[in-house]
């Protein structure tokens, strides 16, 4: 939802990787951006403008001395107009330059005219990458308000193996956002999220679980980013990537869970409960594995696990979650009560579009006065935003 109607300038520059920025420049445009791509000389040798007009629908710019288009003046149009500029791949050259001040092609002249936020996504040898001139120039423009995304570890072109490979498409579009976001309605508030589901161990090998894959969670932690809140995130096991710009507190059980949520809750506005946490354990864990064959059947003796959501105090804003199978708001508004809840978020999960392993949620919202709203069935990170909507109002309402 933040990049929708954005203008991005991507910068693509001279290096193997400039291929990846037509993935970047298609999940940007996905998301309703309009973005500008703007190409150094030497990266039209690896890859065509072509490519990038078809995938964005706008004009290509890679010279200063173009025949006239939709812009007066090329550069500074470019840079008036840009909400955020991001350059992926940023060879060594480019950041070099920047750090400089040179101002020798239009995207160097761009970058200088800006008063946008700009990214750097930096690929190039490894040894290129830690020569210290290259980190001296990157310091020079972090101190200046750059954004360095960095580069990621393992296997280059040239044969070499080390830092250097340009980051994943999702981490230089979670800093696009997170950047973009930053002056949100939720801009300088800490709001804390759980996500996934705890693990109690019967065994080092066994584990009493559930179906909760986290998205929830995450799509939560990702919006809130979003929407400029400085964002914990207490996950249980997933198999979900760490959100960009976001910190990532992993625990496994319902007790480590709890101390992380209380740790995390001290200097917070808000707490989401997206996690589905154990209500119970096995009172003796094994410290070695149990073999099947030692007894035909086995009993578990199971103990309560803490009430995480009942032992948070203070004046934060508390959102839970209610997954039921049946009577679904009756099961909901007796939990909102229990619990001393702002909002509760209540889903059936029985069923098969929505609730656990599936990328779409159908939810009913209902807050401390008993209002509810039946929202459709909506992509999880559409879910979340209509979450934090909620939430914000009652930021607001506590506020007055």
């Amino acid at each position: 939802m933040v990049l929708r109607d954005k203008s991005v300038v991507l910068g693509v520059t001279g290096s193997i990787a400039a291929y990846k920025a037509a993935d970047l420049a298609s999940k940007l445009t996905q998301a309703g951006a309009a973005v500008d791509v703007v190409m150094t000389r030497a990266a039209t040798e690896f890859i065509a403008p072509l490519t990038f007009r078809s995938i964005t629908h706008r004009p290509v710019s890679s010279s200063m001395f173009n025949a006239p288009t939709e812009y007066e003046i090329e550069h500074i149009a470019l840079a008036e107009r840009a909400d955020v500029i991001a350059i992926a791949p940023a060879t060594a050259d480019i950041i070099a330059r920047l750090a400089a001040g040179i101002a020798d092609d239009l995207l160097c002249c761009t970058v200088l005219a800006t008063r946008a936020p700009v990214i750097l996504a930096p690929a190039m040898n490894v040894n290129m990458w830690e020569n210290p001139i290259t980190q001296e120039n990157l310091e020079r423009l972090r101190a200046r308000g750059f954004r360095v995304v960095e580069p990621g570890y393992g296997a280059m072109a040239c044969g070499a193996t080390g830092a250097g490979r340009l980051a994943d498409t999702e981490r230089i579009l979670g800093t696009i956002q997170q950047v973009l976001g930053s002056g949100g309605d939720l801009a300088g508030k800490c709001v804390v999220v759980t996500a996934g589901g705890t693990q109690e161990p019967i065994d080092p090998v066994r584990h009493i679980g559930n179906r909760s894959s986290g998205k929830m969670g995450y799509a939560l932690a990702e919006a809130a980013r979003d929407r400029g809140a400085e964002v914990t995130l207490i996950s249980a096991p997933t198999s979900l990537a760490e959100p960009v710009g976001v910190e990532t507190v992993h625990v496994q059980t319902a007790l480590e869970m709890r101390q992380a949520v209380l740790d995390a809750v001290s200097t917070a506005d808000v707490l989401i409960m997206a996690a589905a946490v154990a209500d119970y354990r096995p009172a003796n864990a094994g410290k070695t594995k149990i073999k099947k064959e030692s007894a035909a059947d086995m009993t578990l003796e199971l103990v309560r696990t803490p009430d995480i959501l009942s032992e948070v105090k203070g004046g934060l804003v508390k959102v839970g979650f209610a997954a039921e199978s049946e009577d679904l708001v009756k099961n909901a508004v007796a939990k909102l009560k229990e619990k001393g809840l702002d909002l509760i978020v209540a889903n059936d999960i029985t069923a098969a579009d929505s609730g656990f392993d599936v990328d779409t949620n159908r939810v009913v919202l209902i807050d401390g006065k008993g209002n509810q709203e039946e929202l459709p069935l909506l992509p999880k990170p559409g879910v979340a935003h209509r979450i934090l909507d909620r939430v914000a109002d009652i930021l607001a309402a506590k506020k007055m």
